[in-house]
């Protein structure tokens, strides 16, 4: 599928920017100024556009994770990440209208982000609090990709995946209870996971899955979204 090479591309800045960031957080970085290095990063990758109202990264600290805005209002704090905190970073790079779309939550223990693999062994309590919500995660994910078919209608998914999320102990945080939108060259033109939308996943060539969740008794939200494509049936991750 040729046209998808120049989606891959800007996604592929997309992941790059965040393993960068993982590098640069740390305890006593401010939220604005971890939006402006992911911004940074993203131009010297040759990005100048971004697609979500002008928002590179849209980037939340610590309990300010369970915020869902528009980029129309976002404006990054001066929250500053602590010892055992955690970020939420969602990047919109876009070059020649083909845009990346990619979503993570970052865990800071110590002092220094973890990596999600070895999280759940740092002998840490919040460690184990924020291990939690990234499996669910992960979980949401796994979920989605064994049950989606091109047939399904973006309203199917959307009930299903939801009863998932609170059937796990979690609530949605979407201000507008959504859960990911399809990949276009206007924002205004998105179709999205949520109640009443019967167009059907093969109508659209790229979609993203992108739950914001907290745990029922939390204090603290989660991201994460890849893009996704169907590729002979199959659902593949861009």
């Amino acid at each position: 599928m040729e046209h998808l090479s120049p989606y891959t591309y800007v996604q592929s800045i997309a992941k790059a920017t965040v393993s960068e960031l993982q590098k640069i957080i740390k305890e006593g970085i401010t939220e604005n100024e971890i939006a402006y290095k992911a911004e940074e990063i993203m131009r010297n990758q040759g990005i100048h556009r971004f697609w979500y109202h002008g928002i590179g990264a849209l980037v939340h600290v610590g309990k300010r994770t369970i915020i869902s805005e528009s980029g129309k209002d976002y404006k990054p704090s001066d929250t500053i990440v602590g010892r055992n905190d955690i970020v939420t970073i969602d990047l919109s790079p876009e070059i020649n209208t083909y845009w990346g779309d990619y979503a993570r939550t970052l865990v800071v223990i110590e002092g220094n982000v973890v990596e999600e693999d070895v999280l759940a062994n740092t002998k840490n309590e919040a460690a184990l609090a924020f291990s939690h919500g990234i499996d669910t995660e992960k979980e949401l994910h796994n979920v989605f990709i064994d049950f989606v078919r091109p047939d399904m209608t973006f309203e199917e998914v959307y009930l299903y995946m939801n009863e998932v999320i609170q059937q796990l102990g979690y609530i949605n945080l979407d201000f507008s209870g959504n859960l990911g939108h399809t990949i276009e060259c206007n924002k205004d033109h998105r179709r999205y996971f949520e109640s009443g939308n019967r167009m059907k996943l093969s109508e659209a060539s790229l979609f993203t899955f992108e739950p914001h969740i907290k745990h029922r008794n939390g204090e603290y939200g989660f991201k994460r979204e890849n893009i996704y494509y169907f590729r002979n049936g199959e659902l593949l991750v861009l």
